[in-house]
């Protein structure tokens, strides 16, 4: 239970002994969070392992997508895309019905995420606009739970209250992805841009990459009015998918775009399209960046059709794409 005068506290958010028996699972349990006063997420530590769990997200929410009034941990089957959950015992609801905010994530056996000095989540309370945490689980191999295991995988969550001084920068994630697809026996740039609308500056301090199976580098970049692009980080998404720090000290401003590209290489005998399974693809690119102040972006995502039918070079928008840009996004690092 969350105080308002804790100096910290450590706030496990883990699932309780679940054991779905559908390959592919997307599972989600809510936590609420205080209303009276608002708290800040400080660290991240994983308590998963990617042999059980594909992949974790963590949401914010205002009004979570299910809930059972006398089960204090209610689990739902949250998998939103298509043709995943079919055969579930779980109940399928959405992830969040109101207010969806994307705060974490984690796959691989990425280590544990400690926030720069200062810098930290805001939830709960009546401003924050999240009353519940939201912890979905992938799972994308169920054999052990067939075999009558339970899993526990989840996040703790380091906590401090809303009134302590410790933290002075509220933080935020932008989230960069695409659909698309990627023929066989090809390499394919899956590539996606965001135009920052807010009147407000973003300080990014570190970057996340996801793909499955096939991808073999992304980056992503702030492109300014002037043309001038500016590398926020790079990184082989089949290492760690752990928030790496941003090297370059950067300012994002209205008007500035964003923009993320995922190099694909399929060497599989039949296309490959995004989707939710571990066959499918992803192409994500997370920002997580601060604000001085309480404000953060109202557009929290951005998505692109992804290929054959968006490609930068077809957006007015990005202008001239410099030929160092499209080399360094086709080498790994």
């Amino acid at each position: 239970m969350l105080h308002p005068v804790s100096a910290e506290i450590k706030l496990p958010l883990l699932m309780p002994d679940v054991q779905p028996k559908v390959k592919d699972s997307y599972l989600c349990t809510a936590f609420q969070m205080p209303r009276s006063f608002s708290s800040y997420i400080v660290e991240f530590e994983p308590n998963a392992t990617m042999h059980t769990a594909h992949h974790i997200l963590l949401f914010g929410c205002s009004v979570v997508g299910y809930r059972e009034r006398d089960t204090p941990r209610a689990v739902w089957d949250c998998g939103e895309m298509g043709g995943v959950g079919r055969g579930s015992q779980y109940r399928r609801a959405p992830v969040c019905s109101e207010g969806s905010h994307i705060i974490y994530a984690w796959a691989r056996d990425a280590p544990k995420l400690t926030l720069p000095e200062g810098v930290g989540f805001k939830v709960g309370g009546r401003d924050s606009g999240i009353n519940y945490l939201l912890l979905q689980v992938h799972y994308a191999n169920v054999d052990k739970f067939i075999a009558g295991e339970t899993d526990n995988s989840g996040i703790i969550l380091t906590v401090v209250p809303g009134i302590s001084s410790r933290v002075t920068k509220r933080a935020g994630v932008l989230l960069l992805g695409t659909d698309g697809r990627i023929p066989a026996h090809k390499e394919e740039h899956m590539e996606t841009e965001c135009m920052i609308q807010d009147q407000i500056e973003i300080h990014p301090f570190a970057f996340r990459t996801h793909t499955h199976q096939l991808g073999k580098l992304v980056a992503g970049y702030v492109v300014k009015p002037n043309g001038q692009w500016l590398l926020i980080g790079k990184h082989d998404p089949l290492k760690p998918q752990m928030f790496y720090p941003v090297q370059n000290n950067l300012t994002i401003l209205q008007g500035d775009i964003v923009a993320a590209r995922c190099t694909m290489k399929n060497f599989r005998d039949v296309d490959t399209e995004v989707g939710p399974t571990g066959n499918d693809e992803m192409c994500n690119f997370y920002l997580m960046y601060y604000v001085e102040g309480d404000r953060i972006l109202g557009k929290e995502d951005c998505f692109s059709p992804g290929p054959p039918i968006y490609r930068w070079h077809w957006d007015s928008h990005l202008g001239s794409i410099p030929n160092s840009i499209d080399k360094d996004a086709s080498t790994s690092e």
